[in-house]
C-alpha cells in the first residue's frame, strides 16, 4: 500500500490518508494493518483509522481481550467503565426514540 508516502503530521495530510485507508479496508484488523503499512505518520493515521473502524466494524472480541490483558489495571478499568457508560447511553437513546414513536 505504501508508495511514496512521507511523514507529515498535519491534518491536511493525515485525515485524508486515514479516510482513504478505512475505505480500502475489509474489517477492523485489516484497517489497522493498512494504516501502519501506508507509511508517514502511521501512529496518527492508525489512531484515526482505528476510531473510524471501531464505529463501523466493531473490535473483534479476541483482539479486544488480548489488548485488555496487556494494559495496566487502572487503564483497563477506565476503558471498561467508558464502554459500560456508552452502552447505558445507547439504551437511554433507544428508549427515548421508542417513546417518541408512541406519541
Amino acid at each position: 500500500m505504501q508508495e511514496t508516502n512521507t511523514f507529515d503530521g498535519t491534518c491536511e495530510k493525515t485525515v485524508p490518508q486515514a479516510i482513504f485507508v478505512f475505505l480500502q479496508s475489509n474489517d477492523f484488523e485489516d484497517s489497522i494493518r493498512k494504516a501502519i503499512s501506508i507509511g508517514g505518520d502511521t501512529d496518527t493515521i492508525a489512531c484515526m483509522v482505528g476510531s473510524i473502524s471501531e464505529a463501523y466494524y466493531g473490535i473483534p472480541k479476541d483482539l479486544r481481550n488480548k489488548a485488555l490483558k496487556l494494559m495496566p489495571e487502572e487503564l483497563r478499568k477506565t476503558i471498561i467503565s467508558a464502554y459500560e457508560m456508552k452502552k447505558e447511553n445507547s439504551k437511554k437513546k433507544e428508549n427515548t426514540k421508542e417513546q417518541d414513536m408512541c406519541l
